[in-house]
C-alpha cells in the first residue's frame, strides 16, 4: 500500500495496488503544470485509489475535454488527472507519494519538448541537500 499528501498535507490519498507505466513526461504542458523540467507520471486502477482526507479540498482544471488536472485548492499541490477516454484509471503525480515504491519509470517521453537547459542529468554532480556554497 502506498500512501500520498499534498504539500500542505490537506489532501491525504492510499493506493492498494501497483502504479503502472511510470514516465518522465517533458512535454511543454506538464512542464508548465509542474513549473519545472518534467512530471513524473504513472497510473493507478481507479478502485485502488483512495483520498482518504481532504476531498472537498481538490479542485479541477479542464484543458482539454474530457481530461480533467486535480490539485489542491489550498496548496495548488497537483494530485492527479483523470481522462474520460479512460474511465478505469487516473494518471498520478508520483511527487506526491509519501511511500517509497516498488516500481520504476520505464521512459523519458516528449524529449523534443523539453526544456533547453535540461540535459536529462547527464554528467550533473549529485549532492544530499543544496548544492556547496548555496546559503
Amino acid at each position: 500500500m502506498y500512501q500520498g499528501s499534498c504539500l500542505c498535507g490537506g489532501v491525504q490519498l492510499s493506493i492498494t495496488g501497483k502504479i503502472s507505466d511510470i514516465i518522465h513526461c517533458h512535454c511543454s504542458l506538464c512542464r508548465k503544470s509542474t513549473g519545472s523540467a518534467f512530471a513524473t507520471n504513472g497510473f493507478v486502477n481507479l478502485e485502488d485509489f483512495t483520498i482518504t482526507q481532504g476531498q472537498a479540498l481538490l479542485k479541477s482544471f479542464e484543458l482539454r475535454s474530457g481530461r480533467k488536472r486535480y490539485f489542491c485548492s489550498h496548496c495548488a499541490a497537483p494530485v492527479y488527472s483523470a481522462n474520460a477516454a479512460d474511465p478505469t484509471r487516473i494518471r498520478l503525480r508520483l511527487g506526491i507519494l509519501d511511500s517509497d515504491i516498488a516500481e520504476r519509470p520505464i521512459s523519458h517521453n516528449f524529449v523534443t519538448s523539453k526544456a533547453n537547459w535540461d540535459s536529462l542529468g547527464i554528467d550533473l554532480p549529485q549532492y544530499e541537500a543544496h548544492e556547496p556554497g548555496r546559503k
